[in-house]
């Protein structure tokens, strides 16, 4: 199964206070008090008055995100980190090949990454997903990782999650209807 991932991630009070003005903006619930604000080009063009552009030539530690990271699309990440930590996420995968990368602003200024990897060969605490993510404070819980634990993984596309959040679940919501499955 595939899965693609364009994502802002922090404290849920957070990006709702920076979003609350936003037409374009939809908040998917985590767990732990977390929310994904899926980035589409609208909200791109919404946050920085500019189109997006995207990278033309394959990931790598160099280039680590699809989405070009424009200098008003960070100073936007840059102004909420101000608030409390806000990580930028990517991740694609098909197949049995992928990459993901994230980075994390903290205080104002870029604090953690850009990392990128394209193997996953190390241990699940080094991907970039996961290690942005505790570095926004996440818990370790009953899940295999970060990722998991958040619920990242309860949809599969930024589409998903715009759904998701237009739907206002939650992952409780879909924790809630795996135990009603096991117990039917």
């Amino acid at each position: 199964m595939a899965y693609q991932l364009s994502a802002v991630v922090a404290d849920v009070e957070l990006l709702r206070e920076q979003t609350a003005e936003l037409d374009h903006a939809v908040l998917g619930e985590l767990r732990q008090d977390f929310a994904l604000l899926p980035v589409t080009p609208q909200l791109v063009i919404e946050l920085t008055g500019s189109l997006p552009d995207f990278a033309t030539d394959d990931r790598s530690a160099a280039r680590p995100f699809d989405l070009v990271l424009s200098t008003a699309l960070v100073e936007v990440l840059t102004r909420w980190s101000q608030s409390g930590p806000v990580a930028y996420l990517e991740a694609e995968f098909g197949g049995g090949i992928g990459h993901q990368s994230a980075a994390v602003w903290l205080g104002g200024a870029l604090s953690w990454g850009p990392r990128f990897d394209d193997e996953l060969s190390a241990p699940r605490e080094r991907w970039p997903i996961n290690g942005a993510l505790s570095q926004l404070g996440v818990e370790p819980g009953t899940w295999i990782d970060p990722f998991a634990e958040l619920g990242l993984h309860l949809e599969r596309s930024t589409e998903g999650w715009l759904a998701h959040g237009r739907r206002r679940l939650s992952a409780d919501y879909w924790d809630e209807l795996v135990e009603q499955w096991e117990n039917q």
